[in-house]
């Protein structure tokens, strides 16, 4: 099983990063502020002004460490990596999946049965925990109600008729997201999904988290010789990471969004660390966005017994177990793509 490593996190603006020996070293101002051996990263995030020597992105692309710049607000723009590792093989294979409409749905209907699967345990474990009432009911009415639509993507055989049927589970979903939120309102109040920017507090968090979920996602694709910009239910377009994106969606309810849950409930960020812009976005300030962060890295540090492989490992290991499982899936190594399904 492959060791989980870190991944590096730059978010003080200003910061210069830049080769030492074979460590990355990380200067503000005049000041050496940290020193990280490059072997015992996974991959290195820059958020904002931050700027990288070239002789530090040959040192990672040498070591498969991948280099990902965002916006302060973290917003994906550029990554660079070394030399494309796998079997070509292999992506040949996933490229005459991806056009066949049979093949692409059979991997599509696996990624969304396992997403409203996993927004549907979501919404059952949060009813659980509150007392019995309005928001209880609210809860477990959605969580009928999406069983519903799990039937119902069960038997399609088109990726239309799925992405539809996903959305359709997405509204159903974030229409009951308010109720599993105990934090303060309307501070942490919730009204459905916006991005582009985030209008609220609460969609801040979860684009914020969805965005590094990605990143995560991609690095797995990549590391198992599979094509991240090349999917099955998200369409193709360019610079947009589909696979990703995919591979993502049976995440997001156990990894990003219980994350975000948890933050507000247990007061761990607060009102205070958002900041509304002159044109309504909503971003977090360096502080909060540092908590998120650490609360990510410590997340994927927890264990769990993996539903398929039935062993225990590391969450910050998932993406790249499940990405390895498709992989073995388009080798014809599996009958079907064993999608994560939370217990």
């Amino acid at each position: 099983m492959r060791k989980l490593l870190n991944v590096l996190y730059v978010t003080t603006q200003g910061a210069y990063l830049s080769r030492d020996g074979e460590a990355v070293l990380v200067r503000v101002g005049e000041e050496n502020r940290l020193r990280v051996p490059v072997h015992t990263l996974e991959g290195l995030v820059c958020f904002g002004q931050v700027s990288c020597s070239p002789f530090l992105l040959h040192l990672c692309a040498q070591h498969k460490v991948a280099v990902s710049f965002l916006t302060e607000h973290g917003r994906f723009q550029a990554r660079v990596v070394g030399p494309i590792s796998g079997n070509v093989l292999l992506r040949r294979e996933q490229y005459r999946r991806a056009d066949r409409e049979g093949d692409a749905a059979t991997v599509a209907r696996a990624l969304v049965l396992a997403k409203i699967a996993n927004c549907r345990t979501g919404l059952l474990r949060s009813a659980r925990e509150r007392p019995e009432g309005a928001e209880a009911c609210l809860l477990q009415g959605a969580a009928a109600r999406l069983l519903g639509v799990l039937a119902r993507v069960e038997k399609a055989a088109a990726v239309d008729t799925i992405r539809g049927l996903e959305g359709e589970a997405a509204n159903v979903y974030f229409d009951a997201f308010d109720a599993m939120i105990t934090a303060p309102k309307p501070a942490f109040g919730f009204r459905g999904r916006n991005r582009r920017p985030p209008l609220d507090n609460v969609n801040a968090l979860l684009s914020f988290l969805y965005t590094v979920l990605v990143h995560d996602v991609v690095g797995a694709l990549e590391s198992v010789g599979l094509d991240p910009a090349v999917g099955f239910l998200h369409c193709d377009r360019p610079g947009r990471p589909s696979l990703a994106l995919d591979l993502a969606e049976e995440f997001r309810p156990f990894l990003a969004d219980r994350l975000v849950l948890a933050l507000m409930n247990r007061r761990q960020v607060n009102a205070d660390g958002f900041v509304k812009s002159e044109a309504g976005g909503v971003w977090m300030s360096d502080d909060t966005r540092k908590e998120v962060i650490a609360a990510w890295q410590k997340r994927k540090q927890d264990e769990i017994q993996h539903p398929f492989l039935e062993e225990r490992i590391a969450i910050g290991l998932l993406p790249y177990v499940q990405a390895l499982l498709l992989a073995r899936h388009l080798r014809g190594d599996l009958d079907a793509y064993p999608a994560f399904f939370w217990r």
